[in-house]
This record gives C-alpha cells, sequence and structure tokens, in this order.
C-alpha cells in the first residue's frame, strides 16, 4: 500500500478530506492547485477519459476552494467582482463568471453559487481570489463578510451520474436543472449538490460541508457506483480540451481579457452597475483585440501526454503566438490544441508550423470546442 506521505510536497501545501481515500483507490501521483494536492494519475490517462465518457468517474476536486460572501451588500459586491451582468441570477443558481482586475485581465474564471438571498460561494480556478476579495472589501463601502468556509467539491461526472446520483439520493435528485443548485442530507453528512462539472459530460459537484466526513462520503458514493462501472479519476484533459473549457494559468491568465478569449457573453458593459475592469474592458472592446485563442488540429503523431511548455506558433519565419494546451483525442484521432495568436491570422483554415520539443509540425485553425460544439452532452437529462 501507497505511504501517503511519500508524495512530499510538505505541510504547506494542504490534503483534501478525500486524499487518504483517493490513494486507496489508486492514485499514483498529484499536482499542486490552489496551494492543496490534486490526483492527476490513476494509471492510464486514455482509459480515464474512457471511464468518463462511456460511464462515471468521481474526481477529487476539493482544490476548487470556495469564496463565501455574505452580508447586506454581498450581492452587489459580487457584481462588483465581475463583468457578467448577475441580475437575474436566482437563489439556487449557479453561473460560470470572470473575475477581473482594473486592466480587464481576467483573475479568475470560477463558478459562482447563490446560496441564499445574501450567500454566495466563489468556486475557484487556480488563483489566489480569497485574497482579491479580501483586499477590494476594504475600501469598497459595502457590508460583506468574506471569508474561506469548510466546503470540499467532489466531481461525478459522466453518462451514468445521473443514475448514480438516483441511487443516493433518490427520484427527487433527477429535476435538478442544469447550473442549478440544491441542499441535501446524505445519510447525515451535509451537502450542497449542483449540476455542473469541469468535463463537458453529463455531471454533478458534491460540495461536503463537513471535511470530518470526506472519507465516508467518497466510499458511500463508491459503493452506490458499483452497478454503474464507477471508477476514481482524475480531470481529464483530453476531455476538456474537446470541449474548448479553458485552464486557467495555462489558455489564460492575469494579462489575457475577455475578447481574447471569445468570451464576450460574459462582459455585459450596458448594465447600471459598476464592475471593476468596465472602462478598461470598454476601451479594448471599442479597439479591438490583437491576439486571438483558436482551436488547432496538429498533424503527425499522437502526442504522448499534454504540453509542459507553451509551444510556439510560427507563420513563415515570425512567432505569431503560443500553443497553450495540446493533446492526442483517442475518440478523434487527432491532436488537439488550443492557441493564443496574432488575430490577423486566426481565421479558421490558417495554417501553422509548431515548433515543439521533438521538432516542427504543421497544424491547421479549425472551429472550437472540437466536439459537441453545442454541449448538448452536458445539458441534457
Amino acid at each position: 500500500m501507497t505511504n501517503t506521505d511519500d508524495f512530499g510536497f510538505g505541510t504547506q501545501i494542504r490534503k483534501s478530506p478525500y486524499f487518504d481515500a483517493t490513494v486507496r483507490w489508486g492514485a499514483k501521483a498529484f499536482s499542486v492547485y490552489n496551494h492543496m494536492y490534486i490526483p492527476r494519475d490513476f494509471g492510464d490517462p486514455e482509459q480515464n477519459f474512457w471511464n468518463l465518457v462511456n460511464d462515471a468517474i468521481l474526481c477529487d476536486v476539493a482544490v476548487e476552494r470556495q469564496v463565501e460572501i455574505t452580508g447586506p451588500d454581498a450581492g452587489r459586491f459580487v457584481q462588483l467582482l465581475t463583468p457578467r451582468n448577475l441580475s437575474k441570477l436566482a437563489v439556487g443558481q449557479c453561473k460560470y463568471i470572470l473575475i477581473t482586475n482594473a486592466d480587464g485581465g481576467v483573475l479568475n474564471d470560477p463558478i459562482l453559487l447563490r446560496l441564499g438571498e445574501d450567500h454566495y460561494w466563489i468556486s475557484l480556478a487556480d488563483s489566489d481570489v480569497l485574497l482579491w476579495a479580501q483586499g477590494v472589501a476594504v475600501h469598497s463601502g459595502l457590508d460583506v463578510t468574506i471569508g474561506e468556509p469548510d466546503v470540499s467539491p467532489l466531481q461525478l461526472q459522466g453518462p451514468k451520474s445521473g443514475e448514480i446520483m438516483q441511487a443516493l439520493f433518490g427520484e427527487s435528485i433527477m429535476d435538478l436543472r442544469y447550473y442549478w443548485l440544491r441542499e441535501v442530507n446524505l445519510d447525515g453528512i451535509p451537502l450542497i449538490v449542483s449540476r455542473t462539472g469541469w468535463s463537458s459530460e453529463l455531471g454533478y459537484e458534491l460540495y461536503l460541508r463537513d471535511g470530518a466526513q470526506g472519507d465516508v462520503l467518497w466510499e458511500k458514493i463508491m459503493k452506490a457506483g458499483v452497478p454503474f462501472g464507477l471508477e476514481p479519476g482524475h480531470t481529464s484533459s483530453i476531455r476538456r480540451i474537446e470541449g474548448g473549457m479553458l485552464s486557467y494559468h495555462a489558455d489564460m491568465d492575469i494579462m489575457t481579457n475577455p475578447y481574447e478569449l471569445g468570451l464576450d457573453r460574459l462582459v455585459d458593459l450596458e448594465m447600471d452597475a459598476d464592475f471593476i475592469g468596465k472602462d478598461a474592458l470598454r476601451k479594448i472592446c471599442q479597439k479591438g483585440v490583437a491576439r486571438k485563442q483558436i482551436g488547432l488540429v496538429i498533424n503527425g503523431p499522437a502526442l504522448k501526454g499534454s504540453n509542459t511548455t507553451f509551444w510556439k506558433v510560427k507563420k513563415g519565419d515570425g512567432i505569431v503566438g503560443k500553443v497553450t494546451s495540446a493533446i492526442y483525442s483517442p475518440r478523434l484521432n487527432q491532436n488537439i490544441a488550443l492557441a493564443m495568436v496574432s488575430e490577423d491570422v486566426s481565421e479558421v483554415g490558417t495554417v501553422f508550423d509548431i515548433e515543439m520539443p521533438s521538432g516542427i509540425l504543421q497544424a491547421r485553425v479549425v472551429e472550437k470546442p472540437f466536439f459537441d460544439p453545442k454541449k448538448m452532452i452536458a445539458v441534457a437529462v
């Protein structure tokens, strides 16, 4: 049996309530995300992908730390953080948002959950938004309390995830709509359940509200999933790139703005409410962008794993951008990638040379997402 001390990043890297369970169920390697261990290897990443798209996988994503915002001005404060119009966000609803700085740069692309009239969670990608939010609050003049609650999400994802949820919670859970949440209790374990996830598949996130019960919750879900082929797993780079889903620090960072990402729909410059970066984003919208995120199909043999550096994108003798995420998709039988390139060479059909550690391969701009472009799989019940 693997010694849980063998992974050894040190005490400054936190372990999730599911850490011991994931090691017990075969986690072989971890990386660090939001200052926490996250399982990244249960054996074969291609088999993990097929487990996800054919049946279901359970992933420890407790690294998606929650920033909790409460108080009489919570709604106004959350709107201050994001350019997405939240005026119609109902209690019990979730939204994908961007958090921007004064220059319009993206600080995080989390899921926002509204648990109550004056109660919100921001479920984070990999950056310290807790510190940002607390700093913004200092001189905001708004009556809010901001902290990190004892909340640790799991992702149950894949076409069989609904059947497993039904086995756990009964028939009533099946009317939970896409991007909505519900407070539930599983044999005394307090949870928030949402129809969300980082997979582009049908899926649910289970937000544990008592870290002491992490091991028990993991085992209950795995036991319920046995008849449906549930396997322990990790977030699939293959599937998320197929779905055009972004990874913070890879596909965007503080120097990237929403318009470069094609996420104009998440920016409302016409709403009355103010938000951080509004003036900057208005100027960017009026001027246009100099670069744009694109999808690529890369010719050549199947890539071994994903890129660990940004590969140069070349047109003729010039460097016009970089590949941010690349992987081989066994379902599409293609090497697929997300890249950021100069806007004037971003048209579908444009051909580039990709400078990789192993040599130079040719690539072509294609529409993205690469699979299920209308996101029908995740939305369908």
